[in-house]
C-alpha cells in the first residue's frame, strides 16, 4: 500500500467516527506528531541563554562533568 493510499484509507476511516473523545485523541496524536516534526522555535529568553552559554564556552568558562558532580555532592552535604 502506498503512502497516498494509506492516507486516503485513514481519512475515510476517520470520517466515519462519531465518538468525540476518540476524535480528540486522534487530534492529540496528530498535533504531537506535527510539533515534533517541525522546527523548534526558541523564545528570546532562550536565545539569550544560548548566547551566554556560547560566550562562556569561548572564554573557557567550562567545568567537567566530574567536577560538577563533586560540587553538587558538596553542596548537598551542607
Amino acid at each position: 500500500m502506498s503512502t497516498e493510499q494509506l492516507k486516503n484509507l485513514v481519512i475515510d476511516k476517520i470520517s466515519e467516527i462519531e465518538d468525540e473523545n476518540f476524535l480528540q485523541a486522534i487530534k492529540t496524536i496528530l498535533d504531537t506528531n506535527k510539533a515534533t516534526a517541525g522546527i523548534y522555535k526558541l523564545t528570546e529568553e532562550q536565545k539569550q541563554k544560548v548566547k551566554i552559554g556560547l560566550t562562556q564556552l569561548d572564554n573557557g568558562q567550562i567545568i567537567s562533568n566530574e567536577d560538577l558532580e563533586k560540587e553538587e555532592d558538596e553542596w548537598l552535604r551542607k
